[in-house]
């Protein structure tokens, strides 16, 4: 049985999380006694099971990127507000 990431885990809600291993625990078993034609099947069930979670991982890492973007954005404002007034003071003179 092949298992999500840590990230994909930490993202499921408690019912999901409890599926998971539920069915995990099921496949592992079923792989002990040479079923993996059954176990396959729980497999695709816990693929399912986890995309929830997974969709929830990329939205947070497309949370992060607009963070970042928004971050770059107000760095550049800055440093042109900067020069601005550099300009502004070196004209005064």
């Amino acid at each position: 049985m092949r298992h999500c990431s840590v990230q994909v885990r930490g993202l499921l809600t408690r019912p999901e999380l409890d599926r998971y291993n539920a069915l995990m625990e099921v496949g592992g078993y079923l792989e002990s006694q040479s079923r993996y034609d059954l176990s396959a099947i729980v497999q695709a069930e816990v693929d399912l099971l986890i995309q929830p979670g997974i969709e929830r991982l990329k939205e947070k890492g497309r949370e992060r990127d607009r963070m970042t973007q928004e971050y770059l954005e107000e760095l550049r404002r800055s440093e042109w507000e900067a020069q601005m007034r550099k300009l502004a003071e070196s004209d005064e003179d």
